[in-house]
């Protein structure tokens, strides 16, 4: 029998609209009901928004795969996030978003993805420099320290750049206040508040937050764009030396300085904070799963001894890459994909107006008791070759022509990370810690991770 983390406990019945106008306010997992896990579909009717949930796999296929031209991205959802990401891949559709996905894609090949690796393992390293500080036995904020990291793997691999502390403190810091209000900002535009009195209640904050994390980007990028335009530049290796290589077949221009600005915003958005949020839940889970935690420290020792860690061994690391996968399907970090019905469609026995939010949720699809066996339960093996995942039941990275351009990078990052921190430590809860599981643009721990660190006599 597995483990079983934490959740948040469903109610019983659905919520009025004004429980959901006080619940949702804080959390969109806080509006969340018994049949939400049950149901092939859903419907939630706002006072300015009709939203429809999609949880039968043959329809999740056709939303994000077969029919996704009926679905485009959310509108709503890319001007939530246009004062952080502008015009980026993650919310634009049509002909934009095809010519952004083909000029970022030789970025994100396996050969750039091998080539920084030594930039990534640089950032874990000094991660690892910093976790050795703590006393031994020491309990720590390891939600903290997994979102600083992924910051500087992105800021490194990006950007050929360390993320220093007070830089990091100034961008994340930025990135909570931008999340927090986001979610205030949409649960206030589906319940119509004007923009007068959503501008007073927090999205003059939002919108400065988002200026903040563009600027400390623009600072490092312009130079680096001017250069380039000068004929100059080259001896970097990184993914922004790509962006600024790479030229549009059908123009013939490079990207311009803002579309770079936009695109780095969303990698870095896209980057640390997925990766930040899944890191976090894996070791949470780990800390209450002893044996499976032994079970990954006997393969990490197996295939690596005290060697520094290598992309050949990370390939060999099967275990601790399927304990990855199945805290991506327990904790998704995007928990729901938003899209738009472009026209009337029918989907169950629901009629879905043109126009209404069509939503395809990872949360409630990879925990629904029709898909998965004890689905709230910790079980890697789930994902051992002989076993066979349902298709269209496990989407953490998106499906289709959408899915996440940075898949293989975030997989590459994780089981680094992870290998690193399971063989020097092991790992338990601080006792009597609950984590408070919270929906925003990510799923995250409300009130941080209190791990109890103890070091490894190897």
């Amino acid at each position: 029998m597995g483990q079983c983390p934490f959740f948040p406990k469903p109610h019983k019945n659905k919520a009025s609209l004004l429980t959901t106008f006080l619940l949702k306010r804080r959390s969109w997992l806080d509006g969340l009901y018994e049949k939400s896990y049950k149901m092939k579909s859903g419907q939630v009717k706002m006072p300015g928004f009709d939203l429809y949930i999609v949880n039968h796999p043959k329809d999740v296929r056709r939303v994000m795969v077969d029919e996704v031209q009926k679905f485009p991205k959310s509108n709503w959802l890319h001007q939530l996030l246009k004062p952080l990401l502008g015009e980026s891949i993650f919310t634009t559709n049509g002909g934009v978003w095809q010519k952004q996905r083909e000029l970022l894609r030789p970025s994100f090949e396996q050969a750039r993805i091998t080539k920084v690796f030594g930039l990534m393992n640089e950032a874990v390293e000094d991660m690892m420099k910093k976790l050795s500080r703590y006393p031994n036995g020491a309990i720590i904020e390891i939600d903290e320290v997994m979102t600083f990291v992924t910051a500087d793997v992105i800021f490194r691999t990006i950007l050929s750049q360390k993320l220093d502390e007070s830089q990091g403190k100034e961008v994340l810091d930025a990135f909570v206040v931008f999340q927090e209000q986001t979610v205030h900002t949409a649960i206030r535009k589906m319940f119509c508040i004007p923009q007068w009195i959503s501008y007073l209640l927090g999205e003059r904050k939002r919108m400065r937050a988002g200026d903040t994390i563009r600027r400390v980007l623009a600072d490092i990028i312009k130079p680096r764009y001017d250069a380039v335009s000068a004929g100059k530049g080259g001896e970097y290796e990184d993914i922004l030396a790509s962006l600024l290589e790479v030229i549009d077949p059908q123009s013939g221009e490079r990207f311009s300085f803002e579309e770079i600005l936009d695109q780095v915003a969303m990698l870095f958005l896209a980057g640390h904070e997925t990766s930040a949020s899944s890191l976090t839940w894996t070791l949470y889970i780990l800390s209450i799963s002893p044996q499976e935690q032994e079970k990954a420290y006997q393969e990490i020792y197996e295939v690596a001894g005290e060697e520094i860690l290598t992309l050949q061994h990370l390939r060999k690391l099967k275990y601790v890459s399927n304990i990855f996968k199945e805290s991506l399907r327990l904790y998704p970090p995007v928990g729901f994909f938003a899209r738009t019905a472009k026209q009337e469609v029918k989907i169950q026995n629901k009629l879905v107006k043109e126009g209404s939010g069509v939503v395809v949720a990872p949360w409630l699809i990879q925990r629904h008791e029709s898909y998965w066996k004890n689905p709230h339960e910790f079980d890697p093996s789930r994902f051992e070759e002989k076993n066979v995942i349902q298709k269209d039941t496990y989407l953490p990275f998106g499906m289709g022509e959408r899915i996440c351009i940075g898949q293989g990078f975030a997989m590459q990052e994780a089981v680094l990370i992870l290998a690193n921190i399971l063989r020097n430590y092991q790992l338990k809860l601080q006792e009597n810690f609950v984590p408070d599981v919270v929906g925003r643009l990510t799923i995250r721990s409300a009130n941080g991770m209190q791990i109890q660190f103890t070091q490894r006599k190897n």
